[in-house]
């Protein structure tokens, strides 16, 4: 067979095992103990096993306790399983069509959101258990609109379309949503100027945008919660800017508020929520971004879980899409003092980068790395990344073109964490299940029957399974 036929064909069809969940379902021969009300799904988004490791590492060196995630494990709280990620023409898959897998139960093309390779639209998991009268929503990092969150949603042909994802969610009138993505909700960056924010309101929407209007919202109405531009700051650069501790919740005070929302509904509520930023960081191979988002994921992950063990009627599922740059702290005798630099650091790579100007004399560069990440750059290091201003960079999540990459290979020396690449991988990843429905879970699962292993915990009418 030719290449290009392997994956017009797509990848899941040349191996006849088609578009759809047409595997085996998962093993149903354990005993269940019983129906899940409510379903908390949390997905690190991005995350490769060296970044839970290195984060889980810094959680007891730092702070003197396991990271929740590895601490669930330890008290062998949670089933664990491996998840493998492929998307419908691809071995390594976008967040677009491994958000979709759970999201409409079948694989997708890269790019796409809940819409088939023949064109099939299949109805996304949130509306199907908001059809069942259940409370409904998502919490993000990211943008509101952004891949992850719209593939529980959403149909569309393109992730890209967030302007348009934007209005769906008007439509859709789901109980809480909150993350970031002004830019697609305000009439002076719409294409089209049309005023959405002004459109939610007007529709009986409670719209809040900082952190005391989430406090105050009383969940008696619809929450849309919008709370930076795009993406909301990284973990680290938040918690040490104190105007921003104040205006923009971490991803734990968001999943702790859409929980106490949610769970007011007498039918019981699911929810997706995403650490997208831990991808945003892999990307930029940024080590400081990358641990302190990743711990941000966590302490989500433990407001999850002490609700569930409150409420033994809530199935909580944790995991990752796809692998990203596969990061890990490398051997060498000074890796544990290396590593240890991160400890102490006060910012990510990015804000950082942002604040140098390309006329900045070399030491006034080391000054500032000096300061802010405790790394003693040599002046010729300082001068290299002083000249990746004027020559630009590429990447995603980069629209300043900053030198990300330059910087983490010369980081590698004095914090020992070292990259295997930029993008996605096509690893089988991390998954993990605590409540009603875990005990069906099996050691090896393909993304895409997520979908039905849900609706199947929820006690769903077999017309909602694909």
């Amino acid at each position: 067979m030719k290449r290009r036929d392997f994956f017009k064909n797509g990848l899941l069809t040349t191996l006849g095992l088609g578009a759809f969940g047409s595997y085996p379902a998962l093993a149903t021969h354990q005993k269940n103990i019983g129906v899940a009300k409510n379903i908390i799904f949390l997905v690190s988004d991005g995350m490769s096993s060296g970044t839970m490791n290195m984060a889980d590492i810094l959680m007891r060196h730092k702070y003197g306790k396991p990271s929740t995630w590895i601490n669930l494990y330890e008290t062998n709280m949670v089933k664990r399983a491996l998840m493998d990620t492929a998307s419908a023409n691809s071995f390594i898959t976008d967040s677009a069509a491994a958000g979709s897998a759970w999201g409409g139960g079948m694989r997708v093309r890269n790019g796409a959101l809940n819409i088939g390779p023949k064109g099939e639209r299949p109805v996304p998991i949130l509306q199907k258990f908001k059809s069942m009268g259940k409370a409904v929503g998502c919490v993000t990092s990211v943008q509101i609109t952004h891949a992850t969150p719209a593939s529980f949603c959403v149909n569309n042909g393109s992730r890209n379309a967030m302007p348009e994802i934007a209005e769906d969610y008007l439509k859709l009138r789901f109980d809480v949503m909150l993350g970031g993505g002004a830019n697609y909700f305000s009439p002076e960056k719409r294409a089209d100027q049309r005023d959405l924010f002004e459109a939610y309101r007007q529709t009986g929407f409670d719209l809040v945008r900082n952190s005391e209007e989430l406090k105050k919202t009383k969940g008696d109405k619809p929450i849309m919660g919008i709370f930076a531009e795009e993406g909301l700051p990284y973990a680290i650069d938040r918690i040490n800017d104190a105007n921003l501790r104040q205006t923009v919740p971490s991803l734990a005070e968001m999943t702790q508020k859409a929980i106490e929302l949610l769970s007011k509904n007498p039918n019981g509520f699911v929810m997706q929520v995403e650490g997208g930023k831990v991808d945003w960081a892999a990307h930029g191979n940024d080590a400081p971004a990358l641990l302190y988002d990743q711990l941000d994921f966590d302490e989500s992950v433990k407001v999850a879980m002490d609700f569930a063990q409150n409420n033994k009627d809530t199935l909580v599922i944790i995991t990752t899409d796809h692998g990203n740059s596969n990061p890990g702290l490398f051997y060498g005798n000074q890796a544990n003092k290396n590593f240890e630099r991160l400890y102490e650091t006060k910012a990510s790579n990015e804000w950082i980068l942002n604040q140098i100007n390309p006329d900045f004399s070399a030491e006034k560069v080391r000054e500032i790395f000096m300061e802010y990440q405790q790394i003693p750059l040599k002046k010729e290091e300082a001068e290299v990344i002083l000249e990746s201003y004027k020559v630009g960079a590429d990447g995603l999540y980069n629209p300043a073109n900053l030198p990300f990459h330059q910087l983490a290979r010369m980081q590698s020396v004095y914090t020992s964490v070292q990259w295997a690449g930029t993008n996605h991988s096509a690893d089988h990843v991390e998954l993990a299940m605590f409540g009603p429905g875990s005990e069906k879970l099996t050691g090896f699962v393909r993304n895409f029957e997520l979908h039905n292993f849900m609706l199947e915990a929820c006690g769903a009418e077999r017309g909602l399974f694909v």
